[in-house]
């Protein structure tokens, strides 16, 4: 009995002898486990599907290079986060992390308002959200209940133990990030879709898959790669809404493609957050995504590829 006493003592989920009174052991433990619950759900989200919340981040204002590294780091750091706030032994060290995270959060929402408000926020896949007054309450709780957490926790030791728990969450981010990265190359396309009305094959050549909305400013900005040469590739532009606008948006970007509505179909294999997105084909197989469109993207990507000169 004493020896299983012992383990749990070295392994931190006994408490140590803190002079502090019963209700507030009690609430920073409250206050720690929803914490764990909320980060470690936001943070494994992150690193079990990092391809598709790396565009959401471009959505940001998140440079698209760096939006699959912020992605993975901002992983890491949320579910490391979470343990660490759940062992009593680490907890200071956990709601402090937490509470830097979130005030990076909140000064980097606060300083892109502007362009951010309204988008929707849903970093925890348990609370829906959007950009707003109520965004900054919501972080303004868990700040106070990570101080709450971290305050009234027992002072942190052990660094190395903490660091081991650094290790496992890195060997699962990277197993993880293999995984997704495995399932996102070579996806097969399906043998055809209906473009302009009519049957057309997606296994033969280089055919590029724009999805766009005909009414999103940031789809039309990404439609300047009209201008590029795409020398013997095939393009699709495939509307997410309001396909009867999908003539005058063409026409008005000068994007030279062919329309198809089978929405459906194509997002089930290659599914993204929000347009624009675009996939790269060879004969028939994913050859490269592209989530971000800016001044370099994609005609970066497709250059490299040999899409366009």
């Amino acid at each position: 009995m004493r020896e299983g006493t012992a383990e749990q003592a070295e392994l931190g989920l006994v408490p140590g002898s803190v002079d502090l009174p019963a209700w507030k052991k009690a609430a920073s433990t409250i206050c720690a486990l929803l914490l764990a619950i909320l980060f470690f759900t936001s943070g494994a989200w992150k690193l079990t599907d990092p391809f598709q919340w790396a565009q959401a981040l471009t959505q940001f204002k998140v440079p698209g290079d760096y939006s699959l590294p912020f992605t993975l780091a901002l992983g890491v750091g949320e579910t490391l986060s979470a343990v660490l706030v759940l062992v009593p032994r680490f907890r200071r060290w956990g709601g402090w992390l937490i509470a830097a995270m979130l005030v990076a959060f909140m000064a980097y929402i606060g300083v892109n308002y502007s362009a951010l408000a309204g988008k929707d926020c849903s970093c925890f896949p348990i609370v829906k959200r959007t950009i707003g007054p109520g965004f900054f309450i919501g972080d303004a709780v868990m700040l106070a209940m990570s101080a709450i957490a971290a305050w009234w926790a027992r002072p942190s030791e052990n660094l190395r133990a903490a660091l081991v728990v650094l290790g496992a969450v890195l060997v699962f981010a990277g197993a993880a990030f293999a995984v997704n990265a495995t399932r996102h190359s070579g996806v097969q396309a399906p043998a055809t879709a209906t473009v302009d009305g009519k049957s057309m094959s997606l296994q033969d050549g280089g055919i590029f898959l724009f999805f766009y909305d005909p009414e999103c400013m940031h789809c039309d900005a990404a439609a300047r790669m009209a201008k590029l040469n795409w020398k013997h590739t095939k393009v699709i532009a495939i509307p997410t809404h309001d396909p009867q606008f999908a003539t005058s948006f063409l026409h008005d970007t000068g994007l030279v493609a062919g329309t198809s509505l089978d929405l459906q179909l194509l997002r089930a294999k290659f599914p993204f957050v929000d347009p624009p997105y675009g996939v790269a084909l060879e004969n028939g197989r994913q050859k490269a995504v592209v989530a971000s469109f800016d001044d370099s993207e994609p005609a970066a990507t497709l250059r490299k590829i040999g899409f366009v000169e």
